[in-house]
């Protein structure tokens, strides 16, 4: 019962954390952390009880930050970066990733231009991946609209040396030896803004989540509708045309215990980017994305005309699943009840990039 529940909260203008115990009945905020800066994302690493954040300023550049005393204090860490003659330079940080149990110390850092690094050290310091950043098909990538990024990191539990990341605008690629070598996992998936609408890269993933339950069994949101895979990404399958009031969206979040119960928002177009009907409501699947229901009560449901960032929608590990979203608008809505019913937890913040939670015992 000793238990802690953290949400993190990373805006256009710093950090935020909402902590909690278990019943997620009363909330303390503090923060802001790093007013002024624009957080990406924040990660908390069981392995080692470390927090990272990274941060983005339009004058100040890009860099990483950990915390020991789980956000009270910060300390900066290395800044990844392009070796001597390479002409590239990172432009912005985007998501953050603890490696397997089994590599303690190993963070894995997915940055634009579409750029992935790895640390030994807990983020001391950072290498660049060749076989992501000197990929054979990179001419193929496009940026979207927030640039060309990795933006999606997913460790398989099972299996330390395979992964997959997601790139927009490159699609999903998969490794089986540790980040050597990648594979494009496309097969299936649209690209309706391209001449051939089913190519082998360039498809725009905004966001792609793994069943706990099966690490072949993974779901993506796309710039193209709403997929899933049943066997690592070699096929994958449309489960938003015709079920969905729009299968356009960016952010994806997966239950703790069950691979079948997924949670999207869907948002109106690229065009657009807002909620269907001025109703704010999250999409749940509890059968792996055959059937979705719309999860209304607590949201707001008329002239609500939110967005939300690819990082904006998390679970928590604990039982009954919580389920938080945060809005561009700096709304935070959660659920203790694994969506059925909704609450605000702050409806004051800045412009919200990212949400994710920490179970600390």
């Amino acid at each position: 019962e000793d238990a802690r529940l953290l949400v993190l909260v990373g805006t256009r203008k710093g950090a935020f954390f909402f902590e909690s115990d278990p019943s997620r009945q009363e909330w303390r905020l503090h923060g802001p952390h790093f007013p002024g800066w624009s957080l990406q994302h924040m990660k908390y690493d069981a392995r080692s009880g470390l927090l990272y954040a990274t941060l983005d300023h339009a004058v100040y550049g890009s860099n990483v930050h950990r915390s020991a005393d789980l956000g009270r204090s910060w300390q900066m860490v290395g800044a990844p970066d392009f070796p001597e003659g390479d002409e590239r330079t990172v432009t912005r940080l985007w998501h953050i990733q603890p490696g397997h149990p089994s590599q303690p110390g190993r963070i894995w850092l997915g940055a634009d231009p579409g750029v992935l690094f790895r640390s030994d050290d807990d983020g001391q310091t950072w290498t660049g991946v060749p076989g992501i950043n000197d990929h054979p098909t990179r001419e193929g990538w496009q940026p979207g609209a927030g640039g060309m990024m990795v933006h999606t990191i997913i460790q398989d539990p099972t299996e330390a040396d395979r992964m997959f990341v997601a790139i927009s605008a490159a699609g999903v690629f998969r490794t089986n030896d540790g980040g050597l070598s990648w594979q494009p996992k496309n097969k299936g998936v649209r690209a309706d803004f391209l001449p051939d609408k089913y190519p082998e890269v360039g498809q725009c993933c905004h966001h792609l989540v793994m069943s706990p339950q099966d690490p072949n069994v993974l779901y993506q949101q796309n710039h193209c509708g709403v997929y899933r895979t049943l066997d690592g990404g070699d096929n994958w399958e449309d489960i938003g045309t015709d079920r969905l009031p729009a299968t356009f969206g960016f952010p994806m979040a997966i239950h703790p215990r069950d691979g079948r119960t997924v949670y999207i928002v869907p948002q109106h177009s690229d065009e657009f980017r807002y909620t269907p009907e001025g109703k704010f409501r999250v999409f749940r699947s509890r059968d792996g994305g055959e059937s979705w229901q719309g999860l209304s009560d607590g949201l707001p449901q008329a002239d609500a005309y939110l967005n939300v960032f690819r990082e904006g929608l998390a679970t928590d590990s604990l039982d009954p699943a919580g389920v938080y979203v945060g809005t561009g608008t700096g709304q935070v809505f959660y659920s203790r009840d694994e969506g059925d019913t909704w609450q605000v937890l702050s409806d004051t913040l800045p412009p919200i990039y990212s949400v994710g939670t920490a179970v600390i015992p």
